[in-house]
Formats: structure tokens, sequence, C-alpha cells
């Protein structure tokens, strides 16, 4: 789809990447030095018009609503969702090392760019997904992945140019899962992430195969040409985050668990340990410092959890949330957690004590965000 040599994807990049971005968001202006400060970005994936919705955060955690901010594209909702539109983790990402705020449109096909200042944004560019229905967004260093839910799914890279991304060309990778599996919510990809040394991408299939998908990150940014699909029947592997050790932790949606892997270099997953929230609709999991926090949409609560260096895992306990529990995100090195609700729209603020209880020091409803995902704290 994207057939533009090295020079020209340079090139398209100084220029606003004409026939990628739309035109009345190119800007030439570059990123500013700092970026994201004690800030709470939330994604309303609101279909008549996707917004970030941006917040201070206290030093006590609470959150006040600064600014909100249009993404020049619109929300989308898969069939069969209530509380999780896009049925996904990560649909809106943070680039350390650029000051940028990646938010996917999913009902638009495309993906904004945002430069970051403390907690305020400025819209640089939006660009088309490589796909249908983008429901996920990685970054590492200079490179950029994007996941695209529907029509078997797909996978589609970039590169960061300054405030801009820019199509690498031969990046696209279809999933080949079955574009006509039912309901969509619980058939479409769930998440894309990086392995913590860039080497990898890993990709969740849900129940479109209950497999988890590993494909090699070779020159340039290109991705091997057919992933290790790791199948893990019954599971529902839906989202991704890392322990402080570097394994990889899974969400799964069918078992209602939490389960952590060894990757290999060839990309097959090795078992380390499994364990069961004991809740409804274990479908996200973010990570907190040393520890690890899972969002049970069907029971309302955060399940805590700590990983060993051998991926031993340990449950805490639960903490009640505001009905729909989805996307979370840490801040402060682990010592807050805000969880978005997709209920009624709701982001709930925790402090997260010394043995990983959570104690909630307040919540905003975000306007415009019943159902929507995609939240990063700072």
């Amino acid at each position: 789809m994207f057939r533009l040599t090295s020079a020209a994807v340079a090139a398209a990049a100084l220029a606003g990447f004409a026939g990628f971005a739309t035109p009345a968001f190119a800007s030439t202006a570059t990123t500013q030095s700092f970026g994201a400060h004690r800030a709470v970005f939330v994604e309303t994936d609101n279909v008549n018009g996707n917004q970030v919705v941006a917040y201070h955060r206290a030093a006590d955690g609470t959150l006040s609503q600064v600014a909100t901010y249009p993404t020049g594209g619109l929300g989308g909702i898969l069939t069969g969702s209530v509380v999780d539109h896009t049925a996904s983790q990560g649909s809106l990402n943070y680039d350390p090392e650029h000051n940028l705020l990646l938010a996917v449109n999913a009902g638009s096909n495309t993906v904004s760019v945002f430069a970051v200042r403390g907690d305020a944004l400025s819209l640089r560019q939006v660009v088309s997904s490589g796909g249908t229905f983008p429901v996920s967004v990685t970054v590492h260093g200079d490179l950029v992945y994007v996941l695209n839910a529907l029509n078997g799914g797909s996978v589609q890279g970039y590169r960061v140019f300054g405030s801009f991304l820019a199509p690498i060309p031969g990046s696209s990778r279809a999933l080949g899962l079955d574009p006509a599996a039912t309901p969509q919510f619980t058939h479409t990809p769930g998440q894309v992430a990086f392995t913590p040394d860039g080497s990898q991408l890993v990709v969740t299939t849900k129940a479109n195969g209950n497999d988890i998908d590993v494909f090699d990150v070779g020159f340039g940014g290109r991705l091997s040409t057919s992933p290790s699909v790791n199948a893990e029947p019954g599971a529902v592997p839906f989202a991704i985050t890392f322990d402080r050790y570097g394994n990889l932790v899974i969400a799964n949606a069918g078992t209602n668990s939490v389960t952590t892997f060894a990757i290999t270099g060839d990309g097959t997953l090795s078992t380390l340990d499994s364990a069961a929230t004991g809740q409804a609709a274990t479908c996200w999991v973010a990570s907190a410092g040393r520890f690890l926090f899972a969002s049970n949409a069907g029971s309302g609560s955060e399940t805590g959890l700590t990983s060993s260096a051998s991926g031993q895992l340990t449950l805490l306990g639960n903490a009640a949330t505001d009905a729909g529990t989805v996307d979370a995100s840490a801040a402060a090195d682990g010592r807050f957690l805000y969880v978005q609700t997709g209920g009624a729209g709701i982001v709930d603020e925790y402090s997260v004590g010394s043995t990983g209880s959570l104690t909630k020091v307040g919540s905003v409803t975000v306007p415009d965000a019943v159902g929507g995902e995609g939240i990063v704290a700072f």
C-alpha cells in the first residue's frame, strides 16, 4: 500500500507527508524538548469526533481537567462491545524520545500525532493507519507500529521524523484472521507491543485464533515475513505488558487470568506462571513499578499482583472501581494508578501503597467518553 523509497520517506516527513497527513494539521514546528509532566491524557473514542482530554496531576494524585484536543479523526465501535468500544489496549501511547502522543482514530483509519509539552498538546499530523479500524499503537526508539483490527487484522510500521510519522515501505503484515468471525469485540486483535529491547513485536489475537504472535523486527524496522504463532487455546489473550524483569505479561479474557511468559529469540513463548483473578472479564493489564494491575470489566475491579524475576505471580487482592473497568496507566514511578471505566466514561484515581494496595483518591468524568479506551499517565 505504501510505495515510498527511503529518500522519499525522509522528504515526505519534512514536507508534511503529502498524501498521508491531513493538510490542515501538517506542520514543520519542532517538538518541545520537554515532554509530558504530571499529566494524564485520556482518549474519548467518540464517533462524532475523537478527542484527547488532558488532565493535570496534583501532588496527591488527584486530577483536574486542563483542555480537550480534537484528534482530527473519528472514534469507532466494534459490534458487540458495551464498555470497551475498541476492545483493545494501547490505543493511546506516548513516545518519550520525541515527546509525542499517538492516538488511533478507529472510525477514520488514521493515527493522530500530538507534540507534548507538560500537560498541553499540539496536533502535528493525521496519518493513514495502513489498514482498517486501528485499535493499538506501540513505539520503540524511532519505530512505531499500528495494529488494525478489521479485515483479518494487520500491522503497519512507521519511522519517526521530528514530529511526524513516515510509513515504512514494505512493513505491513497481514495477521490472516477470520474477517467474518463474530462478535467483533472478542474476535479482533487486542494489542500490539514492542518487547523492551525493541527486537520483537507482539500481537494478541483474542478469540480469533487464541494466539500470541511474535514478529522479529529486522533491518530498517521491517518485520519477519510471518510471526511465530503461539497458541493459547481458550485463553482469549487480550492485553500485553512487561514486568520489571522483562517477562511478557498477558491478560486472558477467556480464563480471567494473568500469565507470564519468557520469549526466546525465535519468538517461541514458554509459560512461567499463571494466576486466576477470580473476577469477570479480565482483559487489561498495566505495570505500576513493581506491581501489576489487571482490569476486570465484568466485576468493576482491579486485581493487584506481583511478579518475580522467574515470572512467579502472587495475587494481592482486588479493589472496586466504577462500572466497566478497562484501560489503566500508572504515574510517578508507580505511586498512582489511573483506571478508565467505560460504563460512564469515568477515570478513577488511586494511590498505590507499599504493599500494592489501592486507595481511591478521587475520580473524574471524561466528557463524551462512555465506552472509550486509551489512557497514559505521568
